[in-house]
């Protein structure tokens, strides 16, 4: 990823990765999903979200209950 970014969330499926973003964006973060899946086994890999370093704590907080 591009410097000034840093991961906020990792997960195996892609619809928690989209539900991350979308609770980052309502709030008025931009946030970035990155499929890391690979292509011939889609069981190995991750979708990762990233967000700017300055959003990086309060994107943190909000997705705390996510993680759980």
């Amino acid at each position: 990823m591009e410097e000034g970014w840093k991961e906020v969330y990792m997960t195996a499926h892609e619809y928690k990765a989209e539900m991350a973003r979308e609770i980052l964006e309502n709030n008025g973060i931009k946030a970035i999903v990155m499929n890391q899946q690979d292509t011939a086994y889609k069981s190995f890999g991750e979708y990762l979200v990233y967000v700017a370093d300055a959003d990086y704590t309060r994107s943190v907080k909000l997705l705390k209950n996510l993680k759980n």
